[in-house]
């Protein structure tokens, strides 16, 4: 019985790349929203928290590696399952963890699996999509680390207030399972997905190299993607500007509660706006490169146009210190955050321009591992920078120079991109020289 075919294919597989990252997000928030609960029943001190979210931090920087890796070896279908099982069996563990120890073991398992995500996805994004889209497929299925975090604001409370803690881990920890069902049923590389016309398979190898369209090709060597400079250049806009991502998440709601008295008790309308306008950011992000590309500019020199423009963008966020009414602050801070999403779209996509497919997910992994160290030693500078500010009673002031900080450190990161990918010619041989 011949399978029936099914118009633009690849926008479906993004369409499940969506999903995952959503269902990944929604899974890593929600211990932070159970926390006031948590603490009350296992009567934990913010230290043992603080252990917690360490020990989820430091495995998902590991796992970045990991997974990056076996990607490569096994295939996106194989190592994207493997990531899903893991962090969803780890996710209902939560609800069997009877202290520290036990929580901490579950973040490590979630933390691990959960770092496959972006390397798998980008893989699939690099198999399935020419250049020119890849993008705005990017940003699209990079919007669904917004959408968890929204997900996850609605749907713990709700399972919270009907069942209890434990089912909240159950039922958010089984999502997974029921997508790897839809996953392996939909998921074949293009050439040899049975329900893919022969048109748009010829679309897709039409914008992809001769290299990208060999399905047998082995993976460079790890230790040596460390001798390529577009490999740093990619190391480079993960590691110094992931941190400022995190900190717009963790600290934002501190910002607004010190700054504008905002009661963190409530619903937060101003936190939505900032927390949705990331969507936007990514999915516009990718658009605006994948335009330039099909209006005939060279696939690097778009990425690295868009993101330059996204660098001096960035730079109104240091405009946040004059402001004294509430909405404008959002205003600027939700553009900031749309921005840095529109800049990792093109980061992550970058890494599929300057890579074959088949070493995309262990580039990835590494430039995550980078971020995720990052994310690390950040918050130590955030942290020293409002204590010192705090005990001169003047916290707002450690919030100014901290808004500078991220607001130029974009345009550091764009610099050391350019100067590292400026002879493009190098990379398009790339493909060639470690293909044959």
């Amino acid at each position: 019985m011949a399978s029936i075919i099914i118009k633009n294919y690849r926008w479906l597989i993004v369409s499940l790349l969506f999903v995952a990252t959503t269902i990944n997000y929604l899974d890593r928030q929600i211990i932070g929203l159970l926390k006031p609960t948590l603490e009350k029943e296992f009567n934990w001190s913010e230290t043992d928290f603080a252990h917690i979210v360490m020990a989820f931090t430091a495995a998902y920087a590991i796992g970045l590696l990991v997974f990056g890796r076996l990607i490569d070896k096994v295939g996106t279908k194989w190592g994207y399952a493997i990531s899903v099982v893991v962090w969803s069996v780890a996710g209902m563990l939560h609800a069997v963890a009877r202290g520290v120890f036990g929580f901490a073991a579950a973040r490590i398992g979630l933390g691990i699996g959960e770092a496959g995500n972006f390397p798998a996805a980008m893989k699939a994004v690099a198999e399935w999509f020419p250049k020119k889209e890849r993008a705005l497929a990017t940003g699209i299925f990079n919007a669904g680390t917004s959408i968890g975090v929204v997900t996850a604001l609605f749907m713990t409370p709700w399972i919270l207030t009907h069942y209890g803690w434990q089912e909240v881990f159950w039922i958010t920890g089984s999502l997974g399972f029921v997508w790897l069902m839809v996953w392996w049923w939909l998921y074949e590389v293009p050439a040899e997905q049975k329900r893919l016309s022969a048109d748009e398979l010829k679309l897709i190898q039409s914008g992809q190299t001769m290299a990208e369209t060999e399905t047998d090709q082995k993976p460079i060597k790890w230790g040596r993607l460390f001798s390529f400079p577009q490999t740093w250049a990619f190391i480079t806009g993960k590691l110094l500007i992931d941190p400022i991502y995190w900190f717009f998440l963790f600290w934002l709601p501190s910002y607004f509660s010190s700054t504008f008295s905002l009661d963190l008790t409530k619903p937060s309308p101003e936190l939505m706006v900032i927390y949705a306008a990331t969507t936007v950011g990514s999915i516009a992000g990718g658009y605006f490169s994948s335009l330039l590309v099909k209006r005939g500019w060279r696939t690097l020199n778009a990425r690295k146009a868009a993101l330059l423009v996204f660098a001096i963008l960035e730079t109104s966020i240091i405009l946040t210190q004059f402001v004294t009414d509430v909405w404008i602050a959002v205003a600027l801070i939700s553009a900031a955050v749309a921005v840095h999403q529109a800049w990792a779209t093109n980061i992550f996509t970058m890494a599929s321009d300057m890579f074959p497919k088949s070493t995309v997910s262990s580039v990835v992994g590494i430039g995550g591992m980078a971020g995720a160290v990052g994310g690390i030693l950040f918050p130590m500078l955030v942290g020293y920078l409002l204590d010192a500010y705090k005990l001169q009673g003047n916290l707002s002031g450690g919030y100014n120079l901290l808004f500078t900080i991220c607001g130029m450190t974009y345009l550091v990161a764009w610099a050391i991109i350019h100067v590292l990918t400026r002879s493009a010619s190098r990379i398009d041989a790339f493909d060639q020289k470690f293909n044959h």
